[in-house]
């Protein structure tokens, strides 16, 4: 079972939260201190195993019929397993809310619950964001960045314009991961009844939209604190690497499964790349 919750917490996406929270505090704060230890524990673990474990417990009869899961990118959780992982979700992350909750504000309490929100709506019976297209990546992107929005407020940060700007940016960078990671899902996702933006615009669409908004991001990012400009560059990876899918058609649409593995590479180096930049931020301000 501990396995299965591990490789259902997605491990090779921790740091997509957790960093966003830690470096947004760390740098407005300016110190460590046991609310930085605490939050970022809190978004490196069970904030995945929430979001990523009650999604493959609720798409269990989609992910039957997709053959990338049942590794790091997904779980194929049994049925036996589902209703431990949904008791391991709430068990993990309750003490880390009740902790966060007593440390913030009203404000950052607000901004606490839309991102522990959107975790819950993007999978759960009844709300299921993942299933109305646009609304879904706009939810995903919502999941990597209110850590980083969290970790500003709590911290007390200066909401200026150029913030925004970084922050607008890295929501559509968000948007963009999220709608090309949808469609090499496009077949799985229609056999199991599941909507999506890749399923109701069509994959070509999906990359087009995918290419243009990580351009986007890296536009917006010209216009922020040096050394944000140079950030800019790091959008260029993502889009041509998604770009040779400009025209795939829905039948081929899993191939661009070979392009999220290279997506999934280069957060790594990414996030190396961004790790620099946030330094060089701290000396030159």
């Amino acid at each position: 079972m501990l396995r299965a919750l591990f490789v259902s917490s997605r491990p090779l996406s921790w740091v997509n939260t957790a960093f966003p929270f830690a470096a947004a505090y760390l740098i407005t704060h300016g110190s460590i201190d046991v609310i930085f230890v605490v939050g970022t524990i809190y978004f490196l673990i069970p904030y995945n195993l929430a979001m990523y474990g009650i999604n493959d417990v609720f798409d269990y009869e989609s992910d039957l019929r997709n053959p990338r899961k049942g590794g790091v990118e997904g779980a194929l959780l049994d049925r036996g397993l589902h209703r431990a992982t949904l008791i391991a979700a709430l068990v993990t992350n309750v003490p880390f809310l009740v902790f966060l909750v007593l440390v913030g504000s009203p404000l950052s309490w607000l901004v606490l619950a839309i991102s522990v929100f959107a975790v819950v709506a993007y999978s759960a019976p009844g709300l299921r964001f993942k299933e109305r297209p646009f609304l879904d990546s706009l939810t995903s992107s919502t999941h990597f960045v209110s850590p980083a929005v969290y970790g500003l407020v709590l911290a007390g940060a200066l909401f200026t314009p150029r913030l925004w700007l970084l922050l607008t940016a890295f929501f559509l960078w968000g948007i963009a991961s999220h709608a090309f990671g949808a469609v090499q899902d496009v077949v799985a996702d229609r056999e199991g009844g599941i909507a999506s933006v890749a399923t109701v615009i069509g994959a070509k669409a999906t990359v087009r939209l995918s290419v243009l908004t990580y351009l986007a991001a890296g536009i917006l990012l010209l216009f922020t604190s040096w050394p944000g400009p140079l950030a800019a560059i790091l959008a260029l990876p993502y889009a041509i690497s998604c770009a040779p899918y400009w025209n795939v058609s829905d039948a081929a649409a899993a191939t661009a499964n070979r392009a999220w593995r290279r997506f999934l590479a280069l957060n790594f180096v990414t996030g190396f790349l961004v790790t620099l930049l946030l330094i060089w931020y701290v000396l030159v301000r």
